[in-house]
């Protein structure tokens, strides 16, 4: 890392503050987008379960048709 980034990283009071911008700009939007993003790392967390399991279930159907064979 850059000494330069390193002198310029916020810190504790920084990041603070900016919550609290952040927080005063999209306070009444906050609940649904806090729900939004819940939503969308639980779909997430959908596809990635689901995608694993159609690959085991790939490797499976792999395995049967080489012991057919």
């Amino acid at each position: 890392m850059s000494p330069l980034f390193a002198f310029f990283s916020p810190g504790v009071p920084q990041l603070i503050v900016l919550a609290l911008i952040v927080l005063l700009l999209f306070g009444n939007r906050l609940p649904s987008v806090m729900r939004n993003l819940g939503e969308g790392v639980t779909e997430f967390k959908k596809g990635l379960k689901n995608d694993e399991s159609d690959t085991n279930s790939r490797i499976e159907d792999q395995r049967d048709t080489s012991h057919t064979s």
